[in-house]
């Protein structure tokens, strides 16, 4: 290939190779030198976030998702070499799965097939016990549990959000519908911008306290004065519009409709999985959990959770999660509505949809994906009983490494299917 008209992830492969690239010791010391300090200002910014991602308790407060009584569960081993295994990349270029691993900067990469490890790898010091942040993989975590309470009767998804909320009342969620809050369907004035310090994601960072707020900027100190003053563009309906603070508004309502924390709605289904350690919310200034971005968790435990939804939401027996809940969610929407003006998104999940806060792929019924920046994935294909967890700590939230990503998360699904 001509260098001059190379594709940018091409070079990238070459820098990185097969191996994740080797980064300076941090917190090593006490205190550790300037140069290797992981901080609250710091810790979502490379080098630092290789540390950041994975210890985020010692650096904000937190909220416990406690694991139970119950004795972890066996993760029996079948071992398979998938480092070799090989698709073609955005790039243009043949690249293995070793490579992408690398090149994608994981932390943390686990493979399971109808209930068996067959390929699990830590990186960057990373080990089993870590809890790594999973950003906006947290969104599909909350949007089953609204499904659940929707299943429950405790939930009607064609409320409005400020029959729940009133505070909503006057703002972009106020007259959306609860399904509308679903399935990231409402018109709000809102930019997904992360470089810009004044764009209403930066503004969500500050209020959920991902980050301090410079002074000139610093308007709101809690999701709950935030979430209010988000102001309407458009219409309802009819759209897809990825926006954090929708998952948040949509948190609130489902706490308000039960009478119950997300923090222990997500409880309630953890401590039955034979997770090895307590997951953890990221705290806002108000003690809220940061509920579109903010929860933690070991790979493993992680990897439970899919096991779980492959299962029908059912684990040693136990119904945890109805399976209908499940169903709402993977019947997926209108993959044409998912694609318009979201050129971006389409290029990343081909044939997908989104449908609860997960990524539905309509042209494999049934496969279901939850993201989060810097490279978090959960990928559960139910019909083979395939689950892949990812965690990474990519320099930049959004490359297009994530679509290689997805190809190599679908090639290995295919590979097994094949095996």
């Amino acid at each position: 290939m001509n260098e001059m008209f190379e594709h940018p992830l091409a070079a990238q492969y070459r820098q990185l190779g097969e191996a994740s690239a080797p980064g300076p010791t941090l917190m090593q010391g006490f205190p550790a030198a300037p140069a290797a300090r992981v901080t609250w200002h710091n810790w979502m910014n490379p080098p630092f976030n290789r540390w950041g991602f994975r210890h985020l308790a010692r650096l904000r407060p937190s909220i416990d998702v406690a694991s139970g009584s119950k004795p972890a569960s066996v993760l029996p081993q079948a071992p398979q070499a998938l480092e070799h295994l090989r698709f073609d990349s955005l790039s243009g270029a043949s690249v293995s799965v070793s490579q992408c691993l690398a090149t994608s900067y994981t932390d943390a990469f686990l493979v399971m097939r109808q209930g068996k490890v067959v390929y699990e790898r830590y990186f960057n010091g990373q080990n089993p016990s870590d809890r790594h942040i999973m950003f906006s993989t947290t969104k599909s975590l909350i949007g089953l549990l609204g499904e659940q309470l929707v299943h429950e009767g405790k939930l009607n998804e064609q409320a409005l959000a400020q029959d729940y909320v009133p505070e909503l009342r006057g703002s972009a969620f106020g007259d959306a519908t609860v399904r509308q809050l679903f399935d990231m369907a409402v018109g709000v004035h809102y930019s997904e911008v992360y470089e810009d310090p004044d764009s209403e994601s930066s503004q969500y960072g500050y209020a959920c306290g991902f980050k301090p707020a410079p002074a000139e900027y610093a308007r709101y100190q809690s999701l709950y004065q935030y979430l209010p003053s988000l102001q309407k563009r458009g219409e309802h309906g009819g759209l897809f519009h990825y926006v954090t603070a929708t998952t948040e508004a949509l948190a609130w309502v489902m706490e308000r409709a039960s009478g119950v924390s997300c923090h222990e709605l997500l409880q309630g289904v953890w401590s039955q999985l034979g997770c090895e350690r307590d997951g953890y919310f990221m705290a806002d200034p108000w003690g809220r959990s940061v509920a579109g971005a903010g929860f933690n968790a070991t790979l493993r435990d992680m990897a439970r959770f899919g096991l779980m939804l492959a299962n029908d939401g059912v684990v040693d027996g136990r119904q945890v999660i109805a399976k209908e809940a499940i169903e709402a969610v993977a019947q997926g929407n209108d993959p044409a509505v998912y694609a318009r003006n979201n050129e971006e998104f389409a290029a990343w999940t081909p044939g997908a949809s989104y449908r609860s806060q997960w990524y539905v792929f309509n042209d494999h019924s049934q496969v279901l994906m939850a993201s989060g920046i810097h490279g978090q994935y959960l990928f559960v294909d139910r019909p083979s009983g395939t689950v892949i967890v990812k965690q990474s700590s990519t320099p930049v939230a959004v490359t297009d490494i994530d679509v290689d990503v997805v190809r190599m998360l679908r090639t290995i699904t295919a590979h097994l299917d094949q095996a």
